[in-house]
């Protein structure tokens, strides 16, 4: 019998448990919620130059519609944990009353925002005062040149001015997620490094991924999470004893620095691609026009928005939301021959 961490696939599923619960045991009770698919970068492993024709107004969520549904998720399915993501969420007029009603729930979810860090100057005071708890910033260089090359924008200043706004404001652990890409940054890694552990940021290496909207992505060429640790040996990292769960990114301690909690200061690699972690995950997904995606690399959707629009009521779109997880395979498949890229890039999906 085929297992997965121990688990013989098909079983392990409680009926009676009201959460999302797949056919594999694992539950989702982190929310990753995406308001909009528009971006104000072009980072050219995410995007075209000329952008993407985005989603038309009409069909993205309204702002209570993304209330709800996150209500629904809290209290109806076990949900602990919110991150709002894009495109860029920083750009969505209703942001700080989105965060606000999310904050307010009971019991009360961890609130965090993925973002390129652009308006983070403008919008971190108030985001904390809202209730955020914290945010991931993008940052792929220490380079303004290099930025602009890569986003096609430049405004490298303004993510610098961002992550010190945010750790102010008291958004802590500020995290820095950064693409390394061969010939292009994969050179900086042990720059990035010194510079988070300076600042006080803990920083999260991410391998490519197929997500991109040109479908360019060559596995070949992406910088893997063991070149990634061979780049950083000169800092004599040692592996973190912290039990890892379901986070993510693999991380190692740093020795002779501290984070900004007292403890070792950590570094962080997410190896999607070549050390997934499918087993562990408890992610669900919520894309701007309210289709649930059950895996990042999910090729199907299921459509809540209708269920919204049409009258549904809360236990009616939970349900409804439980099947779509229940649906859940047991890995991306990206090794897998038959592996279709989804129809979706990133900045439609949300991280």
């Amino acid at each position: 019998m085929s297992e997965l961490h121990g688990l013989p696939l098909g079983v392990g599923v409680r009926p009676d448990v009201g959460g999302l619960v797949d056919q594999f045991g694992r539950v989702a009770t982190d929310l990753r919620v995406s308001l909009t698919d528009r971006c104000n970068l072009r980072c050219s492993y995410c995007m075209p130059a000329e952008g993407l024709a985005w989603m038309p107004r009409e069909e993205q969520l309204t702002d209570d519609e993304v209330n709800r549904l996150v209500r629904i998720a809290v209290e109806r399915l076990g949900v602990r944990e919110v991150r709002f993501t894009g495109g860029e969420p920083l750009i969505r007029p209703g942001l700080l009353g989105i965060v606000r009603a999310a904050a307010a729930l009971s019991p009360r979810p961890q609130v965090s925002v993925t973002t390129n860090g652009l308006g983070l100057a403008r919008l971190a005071v108030p985001l904390r005062a809202a209730g955020l708890d914290r945010v991931n910033v993008s940052l792929d260089t220490l380079s303004p040149e290099r930025f602009t090359t890569l986003t096609r924008r430049d405004r490298h200043a303004d993510v610098l001015a961002g992550l010190r706004a945010a750790a102010s404001a008291g958004l802590i652990p500020v995290k820095i997620n950064t693409v390394l890409m061969r010939g292009i940054n994969d050179d900086e890694a042990p720059a990035l490094l010194r510079f988070a552990l300076e600042q006080g940021y803990e920083l999260r290496f991410i391998e490519q991924m197929p997500l991109d909207a040109q479908h360019g992505w060559d596995r070949r060429t992406m910088v893997t999470a063991d070149e990634i640790l061979a780049s950083l040996r000169g800092f004599d990292l040692s592996p973190d004893v912290v039990l890892r769960g379901s986070a993510p990114a693999e991380t190692w301690l740093v020795p002779g620095h501290a984070g900004v909690d007292g403890r070792p200061a950590r570094v962080g690699i997410i190896g999607s691609v070549t050390r997934p972690f499918c087993g562990d995950c408890d992610r669900t997904r919520l894309t701007a026009d309210g289709q649930v995606r059950n895996c990042l690399f999910a090729t199907e959707e299921s459509d809540l928005r209708k269920l919204l629009r049409d009258g549904a009521g809360d236990e009616e779109i939970a349900d409804a939301w439980r099947v779509a997880m229940r649906g859940k395979r047991a890995g991306h498949g990206i090794d897998d021959p038959t592996f279709l890229q989804p129809a979706r890039p990133m900045s439609a999906i949300g991280g």
